[in-house]
């Protein structure tokens, strides 16, 4: 395993940190009014946008996986649209999801929307950015031992970690403390983004702490 992945790794993680604080103070400058918890759904959508575009930007620009084959028009255009049904896919299974958890069925459906399409952003996109719309790639790489490089690895961390800041943002709603962030889904939303965060800054360092032990079937 070389550094030079690692520090590659470590950058484009670093973009999508930045991306995130961009998508907090930016958008001040230009929208009255604006916040985190005040205008709550404006800042999902900004944040979400960002986050995608740095990450379509940072994997198309550092080719993790760069393969020469089927690189054809028609191939990507095809590729680029099952991107965007799986996308698509996975935003309504997690709004089902929060739905059978004890989310409102009809009331605040778009805030819960917007939760399921933040939730994507932080796992299905990175997803698509490198294993592209291959299910069993998928499948590979959340299983116990299928990981191929650092980047999977990563991938796996800032997957789980997502999920379970989202899973431990929803812990405070419940609770009589009168917050303003304890309205649905801000502290799910606040949860997923920790989360997130969490695993963009964990995932390097855990992998340069455990380089010399971590072994991939491709090397």
């Amino acid at each position: 395993m070389k550094d030079t992945d690692i520090k590659r790794l470590l950058y484009v993680h670093l973009l999508c940190i930045f991306s995130i604080i961009l998508s907090i103070f930016i958008p001040s400058f230009f929208l009255e009014n604006f916040s985190v918890l005040e205008t709550h759904l404006t800042w999902l959508c900004i944040c979400s946008v960002s986050v995608t575009a740095v990450n379509l930007v940072s994997y198309l620009v550092v080719k993790p996986n760069a393969s020469s084959k089927r690189s054809s028009l028609s191939y990507k255009v095809t590729r680029f649209l099952k991107c965007c049904i799986y996308f698509l896919m996975s935003c309504f299974s997690f709004h089902v999801i929060f739905v059978l958890y004890g989310a409102p069925l009809t009331e605040l459906a778009l805030e819960t929307f917007l939760l399921a399409v933040t939730l994507s952003t932080f796992t299905t996109v990175p997803c698509l950015c490198l294993l592209g719309p291959n299910f069993k790639a998928w499948l590979r790489v959340f299983s116990r031992n299928g990981v191929t490089s650092i980047w999977e690895n990563s991938l796996q961390i800032t997957t789980v970690s997502s999920f379970v800041g989202t899973w431990l943002g929803a812990f405070p709603i419940p609770l009589d403390w009168g917050r303003p962030w304890q309205e649905w889904p801000i502290s799910c939303t606040l949860g997923a983004t920790f989360g997130y965060v969490a695993g963009l800054v964990t995932s390097p360092l855990w992998i340069y702490w455990n380089r010399k032990k971590l072994t991939y079937k491709n090397n």
